[in-house]
């Protein structure tokens, strides 16, 4: 009896956990649908939406550091890029622990193949993405 009422114990915590991670996953995942959406439109109102306002992104581009606001970030966007229809962009993990958050994306665009990891915070019973630090690979040579 005991060891049917320790399995039914561990197996409800487990499940329960389960479900419960399930459901923040999701959540998180919407501020980085949104992120995408900012980049499949270029629109710097949408992209905009996705961080908090104290956000920094931080990465590697073409051997020089490069770092910024969210709001000189989002300043960059000014339309749909012209290969728009041919980029692809996937949430490959996300891994949440009460209010914060992590999540790898893939973006790849044209020959460069960004990883994008962003750190995200639910404030005010909304997640949004806090800083986003990226690497850019591109082909040897290129």
């Amino acid at each position: 009896m005991k060891k049917l009422l320790f399995l039914l114990a561990v197996l409800g915590f487990t499940l329960g956990g389960r479900a419960s991670a399930q459901a923040s996953d999701e959540e998180v995942r919407a501020p980085i649908v949104q992120y995408f959406k900012g980049h499949a439109t270029g629109d710097p109102v949408e992209m905009r939406k996705a961080f908090l306002p104290t956000a920094h992104i931080e990465g590697n581009r073409n051997g020089a550091f490069s770092s910024w606001t969210v709001d000189e970030y989002v300043a960059g966007f000014k339309g749909p890029a012209a290969d728009e229809s041919r980029r692809k962009r996937t949430i490959d993990a996300v891994s949440v622990t009460g209010t914060a958050a992590m999540a790898k994306a893939t973006l790849v665009h044209g020959n460069v193949t960004f990883t994008d990891y962003f750190v995200l915070l639910k404030v005010n019973g909304e997640w949004k993405i806090a800083n986003k630090v990226y690497n850019a690979q591109r082909p040897e040579g290129k």
